[in-house]
């Protein structure tokens, strides 16, 4: 089983070039645009991610088809509703996987990855963890109810082509229904923003109608500072993969409880004993 994703790497490749010379050719003082450093490590992320997710996909295929095994029913792919369910039971997923990645400091060291370059271009959507076992929960209730693994596997590759293309300066405000329904590159923009009004917000994957419902939205208004609330200063891809887990082993070494321990581990990122 290759994972669809791969197939779309030559067309992120171009896409990237593509944007790179409009920069170069059409330039905006208010963009960013690339940096070779970065966009260089973000690529190495990729490459990492791609690596390391591959076996590990192939392992959680298994366990996926074990649970599908014991669903009580078993969906067919031939009938139209299935991949209606399997669209809003995979994004729905995305969601809380998404959500909970940045409210746990565990799950935020592997997710703060994505999050870690200023800058904002289709590279950034390459920047990815190598650490993809702690997205394995989110998913096993749709082999749960019945829905093939194999379909599975594919909606997660068509949510995250999907969410390759949010990743840009260049694509500006869309039409309101649009906006309404939808992730788009401006909510997508303020999710990766360090302001403090932007700050864990908007964590739809291709639908932002979670965040209405959740109340986790926030529309684009400021100018968006990209990056972290404290940037790491680094292209070396090994340290933005384990910047965070450092930090974490740091924090819990030095603490003088487990329950102090516990917090550094599973409490919100930046949590703190009470004083």
């Amino acid at each position: 089983m290759i994972p669809a994703v791969l197939y779309a790497v030559p067309a992120f490749l171009l896409l990237i070039i593509v944007e790179a010379l409009s920069y170069r050719f059409a330039p905006d003082d208010d963009e960013r645009g690339y940096e070779l450093r970065d966009t260089s490590t973000s690529l190495s992320m990729g490459l990492g991610s791609q690596v390391i997710g591959f076996p590990w996909k192939l392992a959680t295929v298994g366990l996926y088809a074990g649970l599908w095994t014991l669903a009580p029913v078993h969906l067919s792919p031939g009938n139209w509703w299935t991949w209606v369910l399997l669209f809003f039971a995979d994004d729905l997923a995305y969601y809380w996987f998404h959500r909970l990645h940045h409210e746990v400091r565990l799950l935020w060291a592997s997710h703060v990855v994505h999050h870690s370059s200023v800058f904002y271009n289709l590279s950034t959507a390459l920047r990815q963890s190598w650490t993809p076992m702690t997205s394995l929960p989110f998913w096993l209730a749709l082999a749960l109810l019945g829905i093939p693994p194999w379909m599975i596997f594919l909606q997660q590759s068509i949510s995250l082509l999907y969410q390759f293309f949010l990743h840009t300066e260049r694509v500006n405000v869309l039409p309101r229904p649009i906006e309404w329904v939808f992730n788009t590159p401006s909510h997508h923009r303020v999710h990766h923003g360090s302001n403090a009004e932007y700050l864990d917000r908007n964590y739809g994957g291709i639908l932002i109608v979670w965040d209405r419902l959740f109340g986790s939205f926030e529309p684009e208004r400021a100018a968006v500072r990209y990056g972290l609330t404290k940037n790491i200063t680094t292209y070396n891809p090994l340290r933005v993969a384990t910047h965070e887990y450092t930090a974490i082993w740091a924090d819990a070494r030095a603490a003088s409880s487990w329950r102090h321990r516990l917090g550094y581990v599973f409490g919100r990122p930046g949590w703190q004993p009470a004083r």
